[in-house]
């Protein structure tokens, strides 16, 4: 029994991930989700109260997963700067991943106060891998310059999801530019 309910869990947030991948947030409601696995609604709450907690699942399934690519291809940077370039690289090139695309919904989304903690808490852990690359570089202050790093990631994220006028690799290439070399470009 106890394996059965962990593969209808597996597929309720294989569904949900699907669902967010398609249409954000509001594409994740528990009939939706009831319709994708074939459960019925009232089961669907067995498993989870609510859409929140069902996003606060995805993140600790997803974030770590997502966050050990991101370290991967950090380690195999030589230099400080290819480290701080490999960050921003291997983030926006996991846009199109759908466990990544569940994860930028997630970030968008409203949360609980106990999800927008662990979701921040993960979001420190990427940004604390950045922090000793920019101190390496000569930052005074590379947890601050870390944050803001990644506030130039996540607007390359969203101009990407948005399907703006540029490619993803020209929104790739100008975030990249703009973490090395500021707005000098």
């Amino acid at each position: 029994m106890a394996e059965h309910r962990s593969m209808q869990r597996a597929a309720l947030l294989d569904a949900a991930r699907s669902l967010l991948s398609e249409g954000g947030t509001e594409a994740l409601t528990f009939p939706a989700l009831a319709e994708r696995t074939g459960l019925a609604r009232s089961s669907v709450y067995e498993y989870f109260r609510s859409r929140a907690a069902v996003v606060e699942e995805l993140c600790e399934a997803d974030f770590p997963v997502w966050a050990a690519e991101v370290a991967a291809a950090m380690e195999r940077a030589e230099t400080a700067e290819e480290k701080v370039e490999a960050y921003v690289r291997q983030q926006l090139a996991l846009v199109g991943d759908r466990r990544h695309r569940a994860v930028v919904a997630i970030s968008a989304s409203e949360l609980d106060p106990g999800a927008r903690e662990k979701i921040r808490a993960a979001h420190g852990g990427l940004v604390a891998m950045i922090v000793e690359a920019l101190g390496e570089l000569g930052h005074e202050r590379p947890r601050l310059a870390a944050m803001l790093l990644q506030g130039v990631v996540d607007a390359a994220v969203r101009r990407i999801e948005l399907e703006a006028a540029e490619e993803p690799a020209e929104i790739t290439d100008a975030a990249v530019a703009m973490a090395l070399r500021g707005v000098r470009g």
